[in-house]
C-alpha cells in the first residue's frame, strides 16, 4: 500500500491548483483590475479604427462595403505627463500607431497608417491625432 500516498498526492496537488485557478476567476480577482490606468483604452483604440475606416483616404474606395482591412495596432507606448497636463487632471496618456491596408476597385492595395495620442482624465479616455511615430519604437520622428 506504499503506492497509494503516491497517487493521491499528485491528486490533491492538482485539485489544489484548480482551486487557485478558480480564485484568479473570481470577482474580487476582476477587481484588481479595476486600477488598471489603462482601462477601457481597447474600446477607444476600436473607435478609433471605425473612424478611420469612415474617414481615412485610404479607406475611401469601398468594396463590398469596406474601406479598409487588415488593421493593426503596430506600436502602443506610455507617454511622460507634464505638470501642466496633470493640472487638467490627466492621469494616463498613450501614443499609438495603427496600419492598414485600403482595397481599391482595381484591386490594388493602398497601405495606410494613422497616429494618435489617447489621454485619460475623470476616468475618460479622448484621442486627438499625433504627429507620425517610429511604428517599429514608439519614438518621434
Amino acid at each position: 500500500m506504499r503506492s497509494e500516498p503516491y497517487v493521491i498526492r499528485p491528486l490533491a496537488a492538482l485539485a489544489v491548483c484548480g482551486l487557485f485557478l478558480l480564485g484568479a476567476c473570481s470577482p474580487a480577482a476582476n477587481k484588481a483590475g479595476s486600477d488598471d490606468p489603462n482601462a477601457g483604452l481597447d474600446v477607444q483604440i476600436l473607435d478609433w479604427r471605425t473612424a478611420l475606416e469612415a474617414t481615412h483616404p485610404a479607406c475611401a474606395s469601398k468594396v463590398e462595403g469596406k474601406g479598409c482591412e487588415s488593421f493593426q495596432v503596430t506600436c502602443k507606448a506610455m507617454q511622460e505627463i507634464t505638470p501642466d497636463e496633470t493640472a487638467k487632471g490627466i492621469t494616463a496618456q498613450i501614443v499609438a500607431s495603427m496600419s492598414f491596408n485600403g482595397r481599391g476597385a482595381d484591386g490594388a492595395g493602398r497601405p495606410g497608417s494613422a497616429f494618435a495620442l489617447f489621454s485619460k482624465a475623470g476616468g475618460v479616455w479622448t484621442r486627438v491625432e499625433s504627429p507620425p511615430i517610429n511604428m517599429s519604437t514608439c519614438a518621434s520622428m
